[in-house]
């Protein structure tokens, strides 16, 4: 294995592990905040960190094994299992995303203020942009799709940030209940387009 994709392959692993401690803990607070908030926002926030840590801890054993230097053959079922998961957690997230925004849409449920959630979703905005442009560079560099999947997971974490801040915010600001709902629906496409692609083995990196 060349010098370069080996450095590479070691700067994934530590994205995805750098990725996976922080949604550890950005599931714990979040949800703590939203039990304590009653957000319905704040929930969903916390739940894709839970896909996001089931999807990160497979890319991380993906990439372990090439750091292992399997052979070909185990290393490419890896990959496509990998890509096939983290194509249905896509799907799956954004199953509930239209789920949860219709029926806030329906009820005119307005997302609640909390201090904790704010900060979170504020980190998140900062940081996993950041996390998933290095990732989707590494993805490129070793080949893999299973971790540009992955990388597009980090960026919708990074969207669901925003909403979640748009939502607030302008919910405080002009009362504007429905702009936290309606600004998540429209990653949907998003979500299902990138995790069908990645149950149908498609995206491979060029």
């Amino acid at each position: 294995m060349p010098r370069q994709e080996r450095d590479w392959t070691r700067i994934a692993l530590w994205l995805v592990g750098a990725t996976l401690a922080y949604n550890v803990v950005e599931a714990v607070i979040t949800l703590t905040a939203a039990v304590l908030a009653e957000s319905i926002a704040l929930a969903g926030f916390g739940l894709d960190s839970l896909i996001e840590i089931a999807a990160a801890v497979l890319v991380f054993r993906r990439l372990s094994l090439e750091r292992r230097k399997v052979d070909a053959e185990q290393l490419e079922d890896t990959e496509h299992q990998v890509h096939c998961f983290v194509g249905w957690t896509l799907v799956i997230l954004g199953a509930y995303v239209t789920l949860i925004s219709l029926w806030a849409l329906t009820t005119g449920n307005a997302p609640e203020e909390s201090r904790l959630g704010i900060v979170m979703a504020t980190l998140s905005l900062l940081i996993m942009p950041l996390v998933s442009w290095g990732k989707l560079k590494a993805a490129k560099q070793i080949g893999s799709a299973a971790l540009r999947a992955e990388a597009k997971e980090t960026l919708a974490c990074s969207y669901l940030s925003f909403t979640l801040l748009l939502g607030l915010g302008a919910n405080a600001i002009a009362g504007w209940w429905w702009a936290d709902p309606v600004a998540a629906l429209l990653m949907v496409p998003w979500l299902v387009r990138e995790g069908l692609e990645g149950i149908r083995g498609e995206g491979c990196c060029e």
